[in-house]
């Protein structure tokens, strides 16, 4: 029998926010590749075998994927969220353009997932109802000269921002740099919102105005969404805020 290859998202927590089409992969998978925690996600079956790896060795995960292929596995490479959002396909994908010929003949997919950036909006409200982009905030894989040009563009092309991987114990600086950036050129009132594990039961969301935001209130787990000049926070009595962008730009 032939093999193939699925590279899935998981969604942003939630077992009830995996799609069928991931789940239909995944009931038929002989292995099951990826980060250690999205991998521990994935129940236990019979005739299954989980490969769990670290969060750094991105390529070599990807190779070993599609040598399980290559020899007639079908192979399901997990990420969190979508996994062409700062996930697992581009990486299986650059292990692919270099790889053996044979790796390019057998079926490779990608399954989509709901990303932690869309169920973070949709908790607030609709903070990405109006143009938005997403940065990731790791300097990992590029310098963070070039993050910081990106962050100032954004916020002069007035767009709503997601911004992942804000701060982790390696970086613990990094989201610091960034809330500089933003302090300096966004206005003091600009809405910020910090989701820390959307859809799962430790689920916080928490917005503030830009000016009282502090790098504490992110870590690995947190999407953290600025609004353009335009989104507006609705009170409600006795009930959480919601957070929305206007779907019009003043003429």
């Amino acid at each position: 029998m032939s093999g193939w290859l699925a590279i899935a998202g998981l969604g942003p927590g939630s077992d009830d926010l995996v799609t069928p089409q991931v789940q239909a992969a995944l009931a038929e998978a002989t292995d099951v590749v990826g980060y250690i925690p999205y991998v521990a996600r994935v129940p236990d079956r019979e005739g299954l075998t989980k490969h769990a790896s670290d969060n750094r060795v991105e390529l070599d995960r990807a190779r070993h994927a599609l040598e399980m292929a290559a020899s007639g596995g079908r192979v399901v490479v997990v990420s969190s969220g979508d996994p062409g959002v700062f996930a697992m396909a581009s990486a299986v994908f650059e292990a692919l353009d270099t790889g053996p010929d044979e790796w390019k003949t057998f079926d490779v997919r990608v399954l989509p997932g709901i990303t932690a950036m869309l169920a973070a909006s949709a908790a607030a409200g609709a903070v990405l109802g109006h143009d938005f982009c997403a940065i990731n905030l790791s300097d990992n894989l590029k310098p963070w000269a070039l993050i910081e040009k990106r962050l100032r563009l954004a916020v002069e092309a007035d767009f709503a921002c997601a911004f992942y991987n804000p701060r982790s114990k390696a970086r613990p600086e990094g989201f610091g740099r960034a809330l500089d950036v933003l302090q300096s050129v966004c206005a003091p009132g600009r809405l910020i919102t910090f989701a820390r594990a959307v859809s799962t039961p430790d689920e916080v969301l928490q917005t503030v105005p830009l000016r009282d935001a502090t790098p504490e209130m992110a870590d690995m787990r947190t999407v953290v969404l600025l609004g353009s000049s335009q989104t507006r926070m609705i009170a409600r009595p006795d009930k959480a805020p919601l957070v929305y962008t206007p779907r019009r730009v003043p003429l």
